[in-house]
């Protein structure tokens, strides 16, 4: 009952604080780069891209959660690389990042303000897989996962872009037979667009892909090619229950905004609850947020979703400690700060 009306008085505050216009004095003004840019009771969250991972944020504002919640919403980029979403929460311009666990990791690395926290767990599988196109000749789904990474060598890969989990994913690959994929293959950046992504491996821009779903289930039901690994169905052993869609912030931008934030986790928790729910339903809503998608592609990722996504956006240690491991084994980074040191 205690935990109830505190919720309730808090999200009565949001509400008055959000409808509250708030005047800067220069001073603070001069200030807003070094924390948040948005008023009490309001949140900018940017996030790289309209990937499934972020399909919770899109529930919660469909259903009116997070006005429930009292929280206002501010500016909602797209921001097409993690770099872009770190470097948006260290300006202050953003408050939340919706992202991947390898973001995060970028960011604390960079230094952000008061470090890097992660609070709020949309995926805990690895949800990138290897694309390749039709003229593309490769080992079947059975063949072993070594052989399937050798049939990329020399290959032109997309990715989303550098420092990027897209990248993330094809260096480990490679790292796996003893390559290096920066020269033993060219990777291409195409930015986070689904279309575009999708037209550079039709044309033969580029012969396979390292991108999000749902890019993989939409090239299988048009016909323009097939997954050729996806650590999400179970591919790479060590990837398996990895923590990897996530949102994040900085330790600074976590304290002045702990309320709103803790609000926020409501509603995406709402959200998850409703991804786990009725089937019929959440394809209606995956509809509405993938608006491009085949009747086909959208079948295969409703059950896959309910896979992928966890009960509750609470950052689990099992999870962040699979991801990190295979942060660290890869060399995907030098340093990966503890599961104490960076939940939020």
């Amino acid at each position: 009952m205690g935990k109830h009306i505190e919720r309730i008085e808090r999200r009565t505050l949001l509400k008055s604080l959000a409808a509250t216009p708030v005047l800067l004095s220069p001073l603070a003004a001069g200030c807003a780069n070094h924390g948040s840019s948005t008023s009490a009771g309001t949140l900018n969250i940017g996030q790289i891209s309209d990937s499934v991972a972020f399909f919770p944020l899109f529930v919660a504002e469909e259903k009116g959660y997070f006005k429930d919640e009292g929280i206002k919403l501010g500016e909602r980029p797209r921001l097409g690389t993690g770099a872009k979403v770190a470097a948006a929460l260290k300006s202050g311009s953003i408050d939340l990042g919706g992202g991947v666990l390898t973001d995060a990791f970028n960011l604390q690395k960079t230094g952000g303000a008061g470090g890097t926290k992660v609070t709020t767990s949309l995926v805990t599988e690895y949800y990138v897989d290897i694309v390749i196109g039709k003229k593309v000749r490769a080992p079947g789904d059975t063949a072993g996962l070594e052989s399937r990474v050798k049939a990329l060598v020399g290959k032109k890969i997309g990715i989303t872009g550098p420092g990027s989990g897209t990248e993330a994913l094809v260096t480990y690959l490679f790292e796996r037979i003893g390559k290096n994929a920066k020269k033993e293959a060219t990777l291409v950046n195409l930015g986070s667009a689904a279309t575009s992504a999708i037209g550079a491996l039709k044309s033969g821009r580029v012969d396979a892909l390292s991108f999000f779903q749902p890019i993989g289930q939409q090239v299988e039901a048009d016909g323009s090619g097939r997954i050729l690994i996806s650590p999400a169905r179970g591919d790479v052993a060590d990837m398996m229950g990895a923590l990897h869609g996530v949102v994040f912030t900085t330790g600074k931008l976590l304290k002045k905004k702990k309320d709103e934030v803790d609000s926020f986790q409501n509603a995406i928790k709402r959200a998850q609850q409703d991804v786990q729910g009725d089937p019929d339903k959440v394809r209606e809503l995956l509809e509405k947020y993938l608006k491009d998608t085949s009747a086909k592609a959208l079948d295969a990722l409703v059950p896959m979703l309910r896979r992928e996504m966890p009960q509750s956006p609470e950052v689990e240690k099992r999870p962040y400690d699979t991801a990190r491991k295979f942060h660290l084994e890869s060399k995907l980074v030098a340093k990966a700060p503890t599961f104490s040191e960076i939940k939020g």
